[in-house]
């Protein structure tokens, strides 16, 4: 399967591309300039020890790839959305965007679609399969090995499209559960801050988020 991380250069994009990589399987870096795509797919062959990824514009690589994750800041997802648009459609869409207030990083923006995911999903059309993930996993685990201490709470309107991304996760050494319709994205995303301010409250790197209380095995 072929994985495109658009916004792949930056922190959290890169993160989910190595530990994919890591995995085995075929990456794509999408990024605005096709150097820092490729200058990334690079490091990442090189921590992984094989010649795995591969470095592309956003629109080239939504359009070679098999399923899409979306890992760019707020303020740039309507544009990176129109630009990827027609090499996603009939695919899945995974989305990490979360609307943080860009003057103050611990609180959430209230947006006009209720989330980030809602607005790509409003955007995008019915055609392709919108799910929001990963918006709580903290980059600094992302390219360490072994399973990671934090949930994946998994929204998305398709339930064949939110099995999906689960067993993506799972190659992240992730758990991963089912959390219903696309509308919840908003109370994940705001899950967000909450844990940027734990960050900082306890001088962490890395908080995350562990559900309790599931039947053993649950997702």
């Amino acid at each position: 399967m072929r994985i495109a991380a658009i916004g792949g250069t930056g922190k959290e994009g890169r993160g989910l591309a190595c530990g994919w990589a890591r995995a085995g399987e075929a990456v794509i870096v999408g990024s605005r300039s096709l150097e820092r795509a490729q200058q990334t797919a690079g490091e990442i062959n090189a921590a992984v020890g094989r010649e795995v990824a591969s470095g592309s514009t956003y629109r080239n690589a939504a359009m070679a790839a098999d399923i899409v994750v979306l890992t760019v800041p707020y303020d740039a997802q309507e544009k990176t959305l129109w630009d990827i648009r027609e090499g996603i459609r009939g695919k899945i869409l995974v989305t990490a965007t979360v609307p943080i207030d860009t003057g103050n990083a611990r609180r959430l923006r209230v947006v006009p679609g209720g989330s980030a995911a809602e607005e790509a999903q409003t955007l995008l059309g019915p055609e392709t399969r919108v799910v929001a993930a990963f918006q709580n996993i903290s980059h600094a685990h992302l390219e360490r090995l072994g399973a990671i201490d934090s949930d994946v709470l998994v929204c998305g309107d398709d339930a064949e499209a939110r099995q999906e991304v689960i067993r993506l996760a799972a190659l992240l050494g992730l758990r991963a559960l089912e959390a219903g319709p696309l509308r919840y994205a908003r109370v994940v995303e705001g899950l967000t801050v909450l844990l940027l301010e734990m960050n900082r409250r306890y001088k962490s790197r890395g908080a995350g988020i562990r559900v309790t209380g599931l039947p053993e095995g649950g997702q």
